[in-house]
């Protein structure tokens, strides 16, 4: 009988952020762990957490993630623990906790990613690879953080930061090698696509807008989310990745839904069509690319007609397979901490194909 030997890993991460997705990690790691080993190889240990609220914590051992998730601390709390302070201090964190790994999720400007591009700069520059779900250091700053870590023989990974937990760029990059992308529509923001579905309804977009707010789909400022701003950010993100192309945030093209009125809603019906707020972008004959983010009348049978509420699809338009659509969450804590655990992933099997063509 041939036993297999498994090779067991751990990953030291440091949490930069505390709040809905990283505490979802926390909640992940607390159950999973004995999982992950036997199904993926390695387990994750938190030697470090930093939190604007909480404060923040170092403990080269590890910290308990169950006492992380389940201890109601105050402001500041973390000052109360061994190692602690009550003061968060990113940077030191960043640049001097023993982690191999540092999972950012802070909040983030949208103008500039910071200061999630610092966080990421710091730990890529201090040899540490980096997950992160924030669509600001991505979409702004993708190409210059790639090459830090390049440079430190470490990883940048950052799937979550377009459909959450649903792997659109590594099922495009990987699954779909060879098919040639061309270029991408999408719905790519639950809450203008659930604002529009209450409308079909028959609310007014106010009084929509104001019902996603009380089911906590949208924030209490719901510009980014309405007027397209976040899907902006999501169509640099795939048309740069997929679609080889450098854009910048404001040369995409952006219009929101807040102009739509119930008879525009009611002339789509009418038609056999709905409206959705597209993000897409195209290569060009002479390999430009083009993105635009605006809100589109699609017949009922466009493969994105048909999906509602928070949910969030991609068709990706290649030369091989024609269009070929993904759907799934594109928001949720433990989804978007799914799709830091798919970034560990990958990280871990690129290292252990390195290991294997070294020896």
């Amino acid at each position: 009988m041939l036993h297999r030997r498994i090779h067991m890993t751990t990953y030291n991460i440091a949490l930069i952020g505390f709040g809905g997705v990283n505490r979802a990690l926390a909640e992940l790691i607390a159950t999973k762990n004995p999982l992950w080993e036997r199904d993926l190889g390695f387990r994750l240990n938190i030697v470090a957490v930093s939190d604007l609220y909480l404060g923040s914590v170092i403990s080269p051992n590890g910290l308990d993630a169950k006492t992380l998730v389940e201890a109601n601390f105050a402001k500041g709390g973390f000052g109360q623990l061994s190692g602690g302070s009550a003061e968060a201090d990113n940077e030191t964190i960043i640049k001097t906790a023993p982690a191999d790994l540092i999972v950012e999720a802070t909040f983030t400007n949208p103008k500039d990613g910071e200061p999630a591009v610092s966080h990421c700069r710091w730990a890529l520059q201090s040899g540490k690879h980096v997950v992160t779900t924030n669509k600001g250091p991505v979409a702004i700053a993708a190409q210059e953080l790639k090459a830090v870590a390049h440079a430190n023989g470490v990883h940048f990974e950052y799937e979550g930061s377009v459909m959450s937990g649903t792997p659109v760029i590594r099922m495009a990059e990987r699954t779909l090698a060879g098919a040639e992308v061309k270029g991408f529509e999408g719905i790519l923001n639950g809450t203008s696509n659930f604002v529009l579905g209450r409308m079909e309804g028959g609310l007014d977009f106010a009084t929509a807008v104001k019902e996603a707010q009380i089911l906590g789909y949208a924030e209490a400022d719901p510009t980014a989310d309405v007027e397209g701003f976040d899907v902006r950010l999501k169509v640099v993100i795939l048309a740069n990745e997929l679609l080889g192309a450098s854009l910048k945030p404001e040369e995409v093209t952006c219009k929101g839904i807040s102009k739509l009125s119930p008879s525009d809603i009611e002339n789509a019906a009418a038609a056999n069509s709905r409206w959705k707020l597209v993000g897409s972008a195209v290569r060009n004959e002479d390999g430009t690319v083009t993105g635009s983010v605006s809100p589109k009348q699609l017949p009922f049978e466009h493969p994105l007609a048909g999906v509602n509420g928070a949910t969030n699809a991609v068709s990706l338009n290649t030369e091989l397979l024609g269009s070929v659509t993904i759907t799934g969450p594109g928001a949720g804590r433990i989804e978007t901490a799914y799709a830091l655990l798919s970034d560990i992933i990958a990280i871990h099997n690129a290292q252990a194909t390195a290991k294997r063509e070294a020896a």
